[in-house]
Protein backbone atom coordinates (compact mmCIF):
# COMPACT_ATOMS: atom_id res chain seq x y z
CA UNK A 1 0.00 0.00 0.00
CA UNK A 2 2.75 2.54 0.61
CA UNK A 3 4.13 1.58 -3.08
CA UNK A 4 0.57 2.30 -4.33
CA UNK A 5 0.39 5.68 -2.42
CA UNK A 6 4.10 6.75 -3.54
CA UNK A 7 2.84 6.09 -7.26
CA UNK A 8 -0.55 8.10 -6.75
CA UNK A 9 1.66 11.47 -4.73
CA UNK A 10 4.10 11.25 -8.02
CA UNK A 11 1.20 12.29 -9.72
CA UNK A 12 0.63 15.34 -8.00
CA UNK A 13 4.24 16.43 -7.06
CA UNK A 14 4.73 16.18 -11.03
CA UNK A 15 1.67 18.92 -11.61
CA UNK A 16 3.25 22.05 -10.10
CA UNK A 17 6.53 21.17 -12.57
CA UNK A 18 4.48 22.03 -15.53
CA UNK A 19 4.20 26.14 -14.44
CA UNK A 20 8.19 25.85 -14.35
CA UNK A 21 9.43 28.59 -17.47
CA UNK A 22 11.68 26.26 -18.60
CA UNK A 23 8.70 23.57 -19.33
CA UNK A 24 6.04 25.68 -19.57
CA UNK A 25 6.92 25.66 -23.50
CA UNK A 26 6.68 22.19 -23.88
CA UNK A 27 3.01 21.60 -22.40
CA UNK A 28 1.20 23.60 -25.31
CA UNK A 29 1.24 20.91 -28.06
CA UNK A 30 0.53 17.73 -26.16
CA UNK A 31 -2.33 20.05 -24.08
CA UNK A 32 -4.21 20.57 -27.83
CA UNK A 33 -3.60 17.23 -28.80
CA UNK A 34 -5.58 15.84 -26.14
CA UNK A 35 -8.38 18.55 -26.23
CA UNK A 36 -8.77 17.70 -29.98
CA UNK A 37 -8.30 14.07 -29.01
CA UNK A 38 -11.30 14.18 -26.41
CA UNK A 39 -13.27 16.36 -28.67
CA UNK A 40 -13.08 13.46 -31.06
CA UNK A 41 -14.56 10.69 -28.89
CA UNK A 42 -17.07 12.44 -27.61
CA UNK A 43 -18.92 13.75 -31.28
CA UNK A 44 -18.19 10.08 -32.18
CA UNK A 45 -19.70 8.82 -29.26
CA UNK A 46 -22.59 10.69 -29.01
CA UNK A 47 -22.97 9.67 -33.01
CA UNK A 48 -22.64 6.24 -32.66
CA UNK A 49 -24.03 5.28 -29.02
CA UNK A 50 -27.88 4.91 -30.20
CA UNK A 51 -26.47 2.11 -32.92
CA UNK A 52 -24.37 0.45 -30.21
CA UNK A 53 -27.28 -0.05 -27.56
CA UNK A 54 -29.04 -1.55 -30.62
CA UNK A 55 -26.45 -3.67 -30.86
CA UNK A 56 -25.63 -5.00 -27.72
CA UNK A 57 -29.03 -6.00 -27.35
CA UNK A 58 -29.01 -8.24 -29.57
CA UNK A 59 -26.70 -9.89 -27.82
CA UNK A 60 -29.05 -10.46 -24.45
CA UNK A 61 -31.07 -13.25 -24.58
CA UNK A 62 -35.41 -12.51 -23.63
CA UNK A 63 -34.78 -14.00 -20.54
CA UNK A 64 -31.80 -12.11 -19.09
CA UNK A 65 -33.48 -8.95 -19.60
CA UNK A 66 -34.28 -8.96 -15.78
CA UNK A 67 -30.86 -8.11 -15.37
CA UNK A 68 -30.66 -4.83 -17.65
CA UNK A 69 -30.61 -2.66 -14.96
CA UNK A 70 -27.45 -4.78 -13.15
CA UNK A 71 -25.44 -5.33 -16.60
CA UNK A 72 -26.19 -2.44 -17.89
CA UNK A 73 -24.03 0.09 -16.02
CA UNK A 74 -21.15 -2.24 -15.90
CA UNK A 75 -21.33 -2.75 -19.71
CA UNK A 76 -21.03 1.01 -19.72
CA UNK A 77 -18.65 1.21 -17.89
CA UNK A 78 -16.07 -1.06 -19.62
CA UNK A 79 -16.86 1.19 -22.40
CA UNK A 80 -16.11 4.26 -21.36
CA UNK A 81 -12.88 2.74 -19.63
CA UNK A 82 -12.15 1.43 -23.06
CA UNK A 83 -12.85 4.99 -25.40
CA UNK A 84 -10.88 6.96 -23.17
CA UNK A 85 -7.64 4.55 -22.77
CA UNK A 86 -7.80 4.28 -26.46
CA UNK A 87 -8.42 8.19 -27.13
CA UNK A 88 -5.31 8.66 -24.41
CA UNK A 89 -3.08 5.85 -27.00
CA UNK A 90 -4.07 7.53 -29.79
CA UNK A 91 -3.42 11.23 -28.71
CA UNK A 92 -0.41 10.39 -27.12
CA UNK A 93 0.92 8.68 -29.93
CA UNK A 94 0.36 11.64 -31.93
CA UNK A 95 1.83 13.67 -29.01
CA UNK A 96 4.81 11.49 -28.95
CA UNK A 97 7.88 13.72 -30.82
CA UNK A 98 6.34 16.61 -27.93
CA UNK A 99 5.99 14.43 -24.92
CA UNK A 100 9.70 13.12 -24.69
CA UNK A 101 11.33 16.98 -24.76
CA UNK A 102 8.86 18.00 -21.66
CA UNK A 103 9.64 14.78 -19.94
CA UNK A 104 13.64 16.45 -20.59
CA UNK A 105 12.91 19.33 -19.00
CA UNK A 106 11.19 17.99 -16.07
CA UNK A 107 13.97 15.79 -15.33
CA UNK A 108 16.83 18.22 -16.17
CA UNK A 109 15.12 20.70 -13.59
CA UNK A 110 14.60 17.38 -10.84
CA UNK A 111 18.35 15.91 -11.64
CA UNK A 112 20.07 18.81 -12.03
CA UNK A 113 21.03 17.67 -15.85
CA UNK A 114 19.58 16.63 -19.16
CA UNK A 115 18.95 12.79 -19.81
CA UNK A 116 21.90 11.65 -21.79
CA UNK A 117 19.62 11.00 -25.16
CA UNK A 118 22.01 10.16 -28.13
CA UNK A 119 20.70 10.85 -32.04
CA UNK A 120 18.77 14.22 -33.19
CA UNK A 121 15.01 15.22 -33.14
CA UNK A 122 14.29 13.23 -36.06
CA UNK A 123 15.61 9.84 -35.00
CA UNK A 124 14.20 10.39 -30.87
CA UNK A 125 10.56 11.21 -32.75
CA UNK A 126 10.68 7.69 -34.86
CA UNK A 127 11.74 5.93 -32.00
CA UNK A 128 9.27 7.28 -29.91
CA UNK A 129 6.54 7.16 -32.62
CA UNK A 130 7.84 2.91 -32.99
CA UNK A 131 7.54 2.53 -29.16
CA UNK A 132 3.80 4.11 -29.22
CA UNK A 133 2.98 1.59 -32.08
CA UNK A 134 4.37 -1.16 -30.13
CA UNK A 135 1.99 -0.07 -26.92
CA UNK A 136 -0.95 0.19 -28.99
CA UNK A 137 -0.21 -3.77 -30.18
CA UNK A 138 0.19 -4.91 -26.59
CA UNK A 139 -3.19 -3.27 -25.86
CA UNK A 140 -5.32 -4.52 -28.61
CA UNK A 141 -3.65 -7.98 -28.49
CA UNK A 142 -5.15 -7.70 -24.10
CA UNK A 143 -7.75 -6.22 -25.03
CA UNK A 144 -9.69 -8.07 -27.38
CA UNK A 145 -10.24 -11.02 -24.66
CA UNK A 146 -11.43 -8.50 -22.09
CA UNK A 147 -13.40 -6.63 -24.87
CA UNK A 148 -15.55 -10.18 -25.33
CA UNK A 149 -15.44 -10.90 -21.67
CA UNK A 150 -17.83 -7.09 -21.37
CA UNK A 151 -20.42 -8.79 -24.08
CA UNK A 152 -21.25 -12.02 -22.24
CA UNK A 153 -24.04 -11.02 -19.58
CA UNK A 154 -22.83 -11.99 -15.95
CA UNK A 155 -19.43 -12.31 -16.78
CA UNK A 156 -18.95 -8.87 -17.61
CA UNK A 157 -19.40 -8.76 -13.97
CA UNK A 158 -15.70 -10.15 -13.16
CA UNK A 159 -14.57 -8.61 -16.90
CA UNK A 160 -15.15 -4.74 -15.01
CA UNK A 161 -12.68 -4.83 -12.51
CA UNK A 162 -10.37 -6.36 -14.66
CA UNK A 163 -10.31 -4.03 -16.92
CA UNK A 164 -9.81 -1.42 -14.22
CA UNK A 165 -6.61 -3.33 -13.25
CA UNK A 166 -5.59 -3.44 -17.04
CA UNK A 167 -6.45 0.27 -17.64
CA UNK A 168 -4.35 1.08 -14.74
CA UNK A 169 -1.53 -1.04 -15.85
CA UNK A 170 -1.53 0.43 -19.25
CA UNK A 171 -1.24 3.96 -18.26
CA UNK A 172 1.44 3.38 -16.36
CA UNK A 173 3.60 1.97 -19.01
CA UNK A 174 2.07 4.36 -21.26
CA UNK A 175 3.66 7.60 -19.73
CA UNK A 176 6.71 5.64 -17.70
CA UNK A 177 8.21 4.84 -21.07
CA UNK A 178 8.16 8.26 -21.94
CA UNK A 179 11.07 9.66 -19.32
CA UNK A 180 12.73 6.06 -19.72
CA UNK A 181 12.63 6.10 -23.34
CA UNK A 182 14.65 9.50 -22.95
CA UNK A 183 17.23 7.40 -21.85
CA UNK A 184 17.12 4.99 -24.22
CA UNK A 185 14.62 1.98 -22.88
CA UNK A 186 12.40 0.15 -25.11
CA UNK A 187 8.94 -0.76 -24.65
CA UNK A 188 9.52 -4.61 -23.48
CA UNK A 189 12.51 -3.03 -21.04
CA UNK A 190 10.55 -0.68 -19.30
CA UNK A 191 7.70 -3.07 -19.00
CA UNK A 192 10.32 -5.07 -17.40
CA UNK A 193 10.97 -2.92 -14.79
CA UNK A 194 7.73 -1.54 -14.03
CA UNK A 195 7.05 -5.57 -13.14
CA UNK A 196 9.50 -5.03 -10.43
CA UNK A 197 7.65 -2.30 -8.45
CA UNK A 198 4.20 -3.38 -9.64
CA UNK A 199 1.92 -1.58 -6.98
CA UNK A 200 4.19 1.90 -7.33
CA UNK A 201 3.05 1.81 -11.11
CA UNK A 202 -0.96 0.54 -10.24
CA UNK A 203 -0.85 3.63 -7.95
CA UNK A 204 0.38 6.19 -10.76
CA UNK A 205 -1.73 4.12 -13.33
CA UNK A 206 -4.76 4.29 -11.27
CA UNK A 207 -4.60 8.17 -10.70
CA UNK A 208 -4.08 8.80 -14.12
CA UNK A 209 -7.20 6.90 -14.86
CA UNK A 210 -9.76 8.67 -12.18
CA UNK A 211 -8.13 11.67 -13.86
CA UNK A 212 -9.46 10.65 -17.08
CA UNK A 213 -13.03 9.93 -16.11
CA UNK A 214 -13.42 13.38 -14.48
CA UNK A 215 -14.72 16.49 -17.07
CA UNK A 216 -12.21 19.03 -18.51
CA UNK A 217 -9.56 17.53 -16.09
CA UNK A 218 -9.27 14.73 -18.61
CA UNK A 219 -8.09 17.40 -21.08
CA UNK A 220 -5.07 18.24 -19.34
CA UNK A 221 -4.21 14.55 -18.75
CA UNK A 222 -1.59 14.20 -20.99
CA UNK A 223 0.65 16.54 -20.00
CA UNK A 224 0.14 15.97 -16.22
CA UNK A 225 0.96 12.30 -17.01
CA UNK A 226 3.73 13.14 -18.59
CA UNK A 227 5.21 15.33 -15.23
CA UNK A 228 4.12 12.75 -13.13
CA UNK A 229 5.67 9.86 -14.91
CA UNK A 230 9.36 11.81 -14.79
CA UNK A 231 8.62 12.29 -10.98
CA UNK A 232 8.16 8.69 -10.91
CA UNK A 233 11.15 7.58 -13.33
CA UNK A 234 13.51 9.83 -11.59
CA UNK A 235 12.24 8.09 -8.09
CA UNK A 236 12.99 4.72 -9.58
CA UNK A 237 16.53 5.55 -10.72
CA UNK A 238 16.00 5.19 -14.02
CA UNK A 239 19.72 6.07 -14.91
Amino acid sequence: MIQFLRGVSCVFRGIPLLRLPNVRRYVIAPLLINLLMFIALVWYGIDRFAVLIAWIETLVPAWLSWLDWLLWPVFMLIVLLAGFIVCLLLATLIAAPFTGPLAAAIETHLRGRAPSTEGGLITESAAALAGEARKLGYFAVRAAPLGLLALIPGINLVAAPLWLLFSAWMLALEYVEVPLGNHGLTFPAVRARLKQQRMLALGFGATILLLTMIPFVNLLVIPVAVAGATVLACEMGDG
